[in-house]
């Protein structure tokens, strides 16, 4: 009996046909989804569902977020790395220009200086630039770029802006040597311009310093008293500024007072200086007057 009934109800389940279980699931989704529709019983079931779901979802997109993201920021990095470096550059290069437009300032301003000095002189003056600086210590002179063919002479003065920086020693037929005020080799005649004392200034070998060596105690000179070229001799345009006292000293049982003073010129920064022509070298040759040129 139970082996007869065993087979019957594997018969009994066999019996219900696949078409048949297809219907019958298809009917009753088809009324849970029309009941869902209407009546919307199923929502929550379909929110607790997307809860559960929505780990896994975030997880299986997880790759290809992080991937965009690391082209993003890889690309970010990229953009900004050359936005850097192009400003950087145009940085530098709007840094050489400013620096090449003050040079130039700076130059236009010297040379309209010197220009606005040679009015002031009556006669013929020729702008000239520095080409070298003696280095050595206590040796104060340098080279320019006119010589015997812009008729150049030895003992020929030179000024700039604010006044007297030397004169020729030695020309060539395209350079010439100067020796500055300050050269201890050098010598100019000058007066005090507030009561016209009359004495020589000699050099130190410091471009900063000159001594008027052959003034006595009782001489009537002052710190700040400023010494003009007097003309003697006829080298250097007289009334030029030379200097500015500095120190006096006056030593009880000594001839000579001790005196200091300041050169007027820019001897250690001029890179343009004027070359004059006086009256006398005119007459001589040398060129005609109240001429001014320029390199």
């Amino acid at each position: 009996m139970n082996a007869v009934g065993g087979i019957a109800g594997t018969l009994g389940r066999r019996r219900v046909p696949l078409g048949l279980r297809f219907l019958l699931i298809s009917i009753v989704s088809a009324s849970l989804m029309l009941l869902d529709h209407r009546e919307e019983h199923l929502s929550r079931i379909r929110q607790a569902f997307s809860i559960l779901v929505y780990p896994i979802q975030v997880a299986v997109d997880l790759p290809f977020t992080g991937l965009r993201w690391a082209a993003r920021v890889l690309s970010d990095q990229t953009a900004l790395l050359e936005e850097n470096a192009r400003l950087k550059s145009e940085r530098l290069d709007v840094n050489v220009r400013l620096q090449r437009l003050e040079a130039l300032g700076a130059e236009n301003n010297r040379l309209r200086a010197m220009l606005d000095s040679s009015a002031r002189v009556s006669d013929r003056v020729l702008v000239v630039e520095i080409l070298a600086v003696d280095l050595a210590p206590y040796r104060q002179r340098f080279t320019i770029n006119r010589g015997l063919n812009d008729d150049v002479y030895v003992g020929q003065a030179l000024l700039d802006a604010s006044g007297v920086v030397g004169q020729i020693a030695h020309v060539d037929l395209f350079t010439s040597e100067a020796v500055l005020i300050s050269d201890p080799d050098h010598a100019l005649p000058v007066a005090v311009n507030r009561n016209g004392l009359r004495t020589i200034v000699v050099g130190t070998g410091d471009s900063s310093r000159l001594r008027l060596p052959y003034l006595t105690n009782s001489a009537d000179i002052e710190p700040g008293d400023l010494l003009v070229s007097s003309g003697l001799g006829g080298v250097f345009p007289s009334g030029y500024p030379v200097g500015r006292v500095l120190e006096v000293h006056r030593q009880p049982g000594q001839p000579f007072a001790q005196v200091i003073a300041e050169p007027a010129a820019q001897l250690d920064r001029d890179r343009e200086v004027l070359l004059v022509w006086t009256a006398e070298d005119a007459a001589d040759g040398y060129g005609s007057t109240n001429a001014v040129e320029t390199p």
